[in-house]
Formats: structure tokens, C-alpha cells, sequence
């Protein structure tokens, strides 16, 4: 084969694929260049002036090297592998640095097993991250763990790219010697460490970056930034549906630029559709002023060599074929997209088909709950002043307000009020644990919605005003498999499932969008704010490592304490 590239670069033999008359970036001198792109197999072979067998005209349309998600959950799309691929890749995204944590926090390393055996039926390189915390906590209940010993035996293997998020940052900073085993282990393998350290600084930092990470994608201002860059991290601009800090590409500088990368993280099927993917974060960035050259750098070259993907990111002799033509470099709409050398989709189409669903019985049938009755939702307090959860629109960190309280029959009544009850019931282990606190704010009425997508462990996690209704969709979660479910307090409920582990449907994207939308607009018309992505938003208030009040199946949890705590103030 290195022959036919020989050959073929000096124009000896014709190209097999030939992107005629483009216009193209040269990423290592942030220049756009003229000419021809000449592929051969999966390679590019040359630019210049150059015939192939097969030729495409690119003239006026500018030529980019595919997107890298530099981190992304596919579960959160709510969609398979193959159909994740089916919405990313016609918008130019080639490569992804995944984590699948939610599945395997569900399904152990069986869900792991899944990605990666369902992605390879798609024209999408999943790079797969070992997930390094699973439980994310020692203060919840997951479906399965993951121990050192377990990291040292999976790391090793050649489908498993490296150490997904080290979450549990206060673990590796305090020494505990579970997490610097996982740690020691993918150093040992020569894999890469993904980091989220949020606010973390000074002398915790150094500490938390002498156990090998690489990268954050939570910081939250400019001197969270400047002081991470200073010490070598790579930092993630980040577009999800929940989740969103493109406001860091304001930091940006000539100086600085190279150590930035893009992800979603976690970004939901309808997102997907109807916005994009990493091709939207490029459009919003330079919308805002970003400088445009330097943000698709950032979403190619920078994110190749944070992971050591050195044989892509640019357009170049003897690097990969993954290749987007897009229409200019301020909207950035694929029109073209090669893959390793072959077309796999034009104008926002894919050309290759998403075959039937890989589907092994034990990602299925995993909530495992008993039936619940009203009374489990009862919220018995002592005092007339309780903590209640708040959460920005748009966010995932969440506040503690005091709140005044109305207590009758020795329940909180929470109807009429701007409170609601909030609630995480486990699902993986029949352990009965029930989780209860309050939320404010979040504007929803007469009745209950819940999901079993709650990060990190997924438990089903259940917010409403009237217990009987929380009751109901609690069971029918259970009913259907798990899901996104509605259940109004005339007893009308509306539900959506996701069967792969809870998390994720088998479906088809299209069919599924348009029922997810359904239900999410019922939901707001029962009055979720719009600011709140209604269900996904609510996903993110068990995450106990992101600050500061969290409800888990045990209980109210205080982050920044990293202990629990009551409800009664």
C-alpha cells in the first residue's frame, strides 16, 4: 500500500478520490489554501493539482478536517450508537472521545461492551474511555463498580482508548489509594486521563494534575482558565443541551488558543437534529466574535493532539481521510463528508444506513423497583424552615435557599407554592432507598414527571406536587423499562421509553425525536420554565460532584461538604 501512495502523491497513478477545486485550511499555519486533496484508501496523499477515479467539484465550498467531540456521553443523546452517528456525522463530525459512564454505572462493564460493539457498524471512530468512576461516589447506590482492580484488567485492552472524567477529584487529591490505582494504571498502559476538577486551584490543582489528567471541561471563569492552561491542561469549550460554556471562547487568545478543545458532553437526540453538533458550537462561537480559523483548530489539530491521535486533524499528506466540506466558515453547514477515504454524506445526509440495532439482553429490562404507593413520598419534617435545591436556567450547578415551609398531616404541602417535592428512588438493587428533598423554582404543576437518565448512577429521580402522582410514575418507569415519563394528577399519563439500560432507544432518530419533543413540550406546558431543558435539567440534580446541594438515593447531599445533610434547617 505505502507504494500506491508513493505513486499516487507524485501523480503517477490517478487518486481514488480527488475533492477537486477546493478551498482548504492548513491548520499547522492557520492559512486557507487552493487546490486539489488527493485520497488514496484512507489516506491523504497530497495537495496540489491532482486526477482521481473518482472526483468531486468543491469549488466554493471550504474544506475542513473532521470534527473531534473532544468528550461526549453517547447515552445522552437517548439514541444508539448507530443512530448517534446517523445525526453527528452528516454534520462533519468524524471522531469522538467517549465516555460511556452512564451505561456503565447501569450495566458494568456490559455496557461498555455494548458501545463499543455497536459502533462499529458506523462510519464513526469512537474512541472509548475506561469510565474511572463508578460508582461517581461512595454516597449513592449504582448499578455496578468498577474497582481498581478492574481498571488495571480493562485498561490494558486495545478497544479502550483511556481514563474517562476523573470525577472523584477529592479522592485522587486526598491519596485514596482505589482511585490512585486506576490512576497508576492507565499511566502504566500509556493511556490518556480525562479530568473535571471544577474550582479546583492552587496546590489541590498541582496535586490533581501529578496523577496524569490531561484535560477539564468545567471551568467557569477566566482565572479558572488562565491558571489551568499555565499548567499544561487542555480545556474543553463545551456545548450540550444542559450544559453550555461557549462563553470561555471569549479567553481565547493568539497565545493561548492551541490548548482549547470542543465538546457536547451531553447533547440530547432533538439538539442533535435540529441544531447540530460540533459544527454548532463552531457557528455560535464566531457568531460571538470568536475568531474562526482558531475555533476549528480548537475542534480538529488541538483535539488530535490532546489525545494522541497524530495521524488526523489536518488536511495533510499521509493523514486520515476524514475530510468536511462546508459552505464557509461562518455557518459552517456540511455539504460534503468523507470518512476514511469514502463519502459518507452531502448536505446534511447520511449516505451509509444504520443497520439493525445490536441489542444484547443485558443492557435491557434494568429497573428494578417494587411497586411505590403516595406514601412513599411523604416528606415528614420537624421544622417549619427546610433546604431547598435551586438551579440556574441553563445549568447544572445547583444553590440552597432556605425556604418557609407548610406542614399538614405530617407531610410537606407543597401545592400553590413555588416548591416541589423532588425525589430519587434506586432502581438497580431493590434496596427500597428513597431519596427526598425540595426544588425551587422550576415551575412545574399538577402532577409529577420523572426519568431514569440521573446522573451519575441513573436511579430514577422524580420531581412533582402531588404524591399520588409520583407514585404512578414511578411504576410506570418500571412498567416500560425505563424512560421519561409524565403522570398528571387527573391519573393521564404520557411516557416515552428508553430500553437500552434506561438510558437510551433503540429507535430510529426521527420517530424518537418527535415523540421526545412531545413530551418535553408537555412538560412545559405544565409549567416548566423554558430556560430549564425539561427533562435533562432535571437529570443533573443527583449529580453529586458537581456543587452544591444534590439529592441521591440516600439523601440530600452537600458537595461542597462532600457529606450529607438534613433537610431541616
Amino acid at each position: 500500500m505505502l507504494e500506491k501512495y508513493i505513486l499516487a502523491a507524485k501523480r503517477e497513478t490517478p487518486a481514488d478520490l480527488v475533492l477537486k477545486n477546493a478551498t482548504y485550511l492548513d491548520v499547522f499555519s492557520g492559512k486557507l489554501r487552493k487546490g486539489d486533496i488527493a485520497v488514496v484508501g484512507d489516506k491523504i496523499v497530497g495537495t496540489g493539482e491532482y486526477s482521481g477515479v473518482e472526483e468531486i467539484d468543491c469549488a466554493g465550498l471550504t474544506v475542513l478536517p473532521g470534527f473531534i467531540d473532544g468528550h461526549v456521553h453517547i447515552e445522552s443523546s437517548q439514541l444508539s450508537p448507530e443512530e448517534f452517528a446517523s445525526l453527528i456525522v452528516p454534520r462533519g463530525t468524524t471522531a469522538i472521545i467517549a465516555d460511556p459512564h452512564e451505561i456503565v454505572n447501569v450495566c458494568g462493564m456490559a455496557g461498555c461492551d455494548y458501545i463499543i460493539k455497536a459502533s462499529k457498524s458506523v462510519p464513526l471512530d469512537v474512541m472509548l474511555n475506561l469510565p474511572s468512576c463508578v460508582p461517581a461516589t461512595p454516597f449513592e447506590t449504582s448499578g455496578a463498580t468498577l474497582t481498581g482492580k478492574d481498571t488495571e484488567k480493562h485498561i490494558k485492552r486495545d478497544e479502550i482508548f483511556g481514563l474517562g472524567e476523573f470525577m472523584n477529584y477529592p479522592a485522587l487529591i486526598g491519596c485514596d489509594r482505589e482511585a490512585l490505582t486506576k490512576a497508576e494504571a492507565a499511566i502504566a498502559a500509556g493511556k490518556v486521563i480525562d479530568g473535571h476538577a471544577p474550582s479546583v486551584s492552587g496546590y489541590d490543582l498541582n496535586a490533581y494534575l501529578c496523577c496524569g489528567v490531561s484535560t477539564d471541561h468545567e471551568c467557569d471563569s477566566g482565572a479558572e482558565i488562565d491558571e489551568k492552561i499555565s499548567k499544561g491542561m487542555y480545556l474543553h469549550i463545551r456545548h450540550g443541551s444542559s450544559t453550555h460554556n461557549l462563553g470561555n471562547a471569549a479567553f481565547m487568545t493568539a497565545e493561548n488558543f492551541r490548548r482549547f478543545l470542543i465538546c457536547t458532553d451531553d447533547r440530547h437526540a432533538a439538539d442533535l437534529k435540529e441544531y447540530g453538533h460540533i459544527d454548532d458550537a463552531l457557528r455560535r462561537m464566531v457568531k460571538n466574535g470568536a475568531d474562526p480559523i482558531r475555533s476549528i483548530i480548537c475542534a480538529t489539530l488541538n483535539a488530535a493532539e490532546c489525545y494522541n491521535l497524530r495521524d488526523r486533524g489536518a488536511i495533510a499528506p499521509n493523514r486520515l481521510a476524514d475530510l468536511v466540506a462546508v459552505d464557509n466558515i461562518k455557518d459552517f453547514n456540511a455539504k460534503i463528508v468523507v470518512k476514511s477515504g469514502k463519502l459518507v454524506a452531502r448536505d446534511g445526509q447520511a449516505l451509509f444506513d444504520t443497520p439493525a440495532r445490536y441489542l444484547p439482553a443485558n443492557v435491557l429490562n434494568t429497573v428494578h423497583v417494587r411497586t411505590l404507593r403516595p406514601d412513599d413520598f411523604i416528606l415528614n419534617i420537624k421544622s417549619d424552615r427546610a433546604k431547598a435545591m435551586t438551579v440556574a436556567e441553563g445549568g447544572i450547578v445547583t444553590g440552597c435557599e432556605v425556604v418557609s415551609v407548610t406542614r399538614e398531616g405530617g407531610d410537606v404541602y407543597v401545592k400553590g407554592s413555588d416548591l416541589l417535592k423532588l425525589a430519587v428512588v434506586e432502581r438497580h438493587k431493590m434496596t427500597g432507598n428513597i431519596g427526598k428533598g425540595l426544588l425551587k423554582g422550576y415551575g412545574f404543576k399538577g402532577g409529577a414527571m420523572g426519568l431514569t437518565v440521573s446522573h451519575d448512577s441513573h436511579n430514577i429521580i422524580l420531581l412533582g406536587d402531588d404524591n399520588a402522582a409520583m407514585a404512578a410514575a414511578a411504576n410506570r418507569l418500571r412498567e416500560i423499562g425505563g424512560g421519561m415519563v409524565i403522570a398528571q394528577s387527573d391519573g393521564t399519563i404520557h411516557s416515552l421509553a428508553l430500553e437500552i439500560a434506561g438510558l437510551m432507544s433503540p429507535r430510529d432518530a426521527d420517530g424518537f425525536r418527535k415523540d421526545c419533543r412531545a413530551i418535553i413540550e408537555k412538560a412545559h406546558a405544565m409549567g416548566v420554565k423554558r430556560g430549564y431543558s425539561a427533562f435533562m435539567s432535571l437529570a443533573f440534580l443527583s449529580l453529586a460532584v458537581i456543587p452544591k446541594l444534590k439529592l441521591v438515593d440516600k439523601g440530600l447531599f452537600d458537595v461542597d461538604k462532600f457529606a450529607f445533610t438534613n433537610i431541616e434547617e
